[in-house]
């Protein structure tokens, strides 16, 4: 059974239960296994060699996680190629790519851990009363060790962009 952390975070004030363990700065960040679309998967190491920021939102058709995802849509123009900026959400890949297709949004890789919380649960981030990923930040190095990390207390807050995006900027 995975590790069961109460206490550590709300949804519009009232507790809610996040599945798996805190990861914390120096932490060799967990492989995962989510869905692409319906057919393909990726995994941390699609990614290898590149510094990767993970923002992690509940859903992607609410006003904070839709607002997540476009701030950093307009940071990645800045950041290069070596960066990776992931979304991460519950959503279905037919949302998600109907989201983007709406959104114009072409930088940020949405991915979904709808299938067998495989993400969710290694980071830490699976709300166990609401079958969603708790919104959260990760900012992990090229040689795949977490550099900055943002659990967020409330899951209607927004994160801390600025620190998130100086997290990357420190790596390249």
């Amino acid at each position: 059974m995975s590790q069961e952390r109460t206490g550590v975070a709300t949804f519009k004030g009232n507790p809610i239960t996040l599945i798996g363990p805190e990861l914390k700065v120096g932490d060799k960040a967990p492989d995962f296994s989510i869905n692409k679309n319906l057919v393909e998967n990726a995994s941390l190491a699609d990614y290898a060699g590149k510094v990767k920021l993970i923002s992690v939102v509940p859903s992607i058709d609410t006003g904070v996680c839709d607002a997540q995802t476009r701030r950093f849509n307009v940071e990645a123009a800045s950041l290069g190629e070596n960066v990776a900026i992931l979304t991460v959400s519950v959503d279905l890949p037919f949302a998600q790519s109907r989201w983007c297709g709406a959104s114009g949004v072409d930088k940020v890789v949405l991915l979904s851990d709808y299938k067998a919380h495989s993400f969710g649960e290694a980071y830490g981030v699976y709300i166990k009363e609401l079958g969603l990923d708790m919104r959260s930040i990760f900012v992990i190095d090229a040689n795949d060790t977490i550099q900055y990390v943002e659990y967020l207390p409330e899951m209607t807050e927004h994160p801390n962009y600025e620190q998130a995006i100086s997290a990357v900027k420190a790596l390249l």
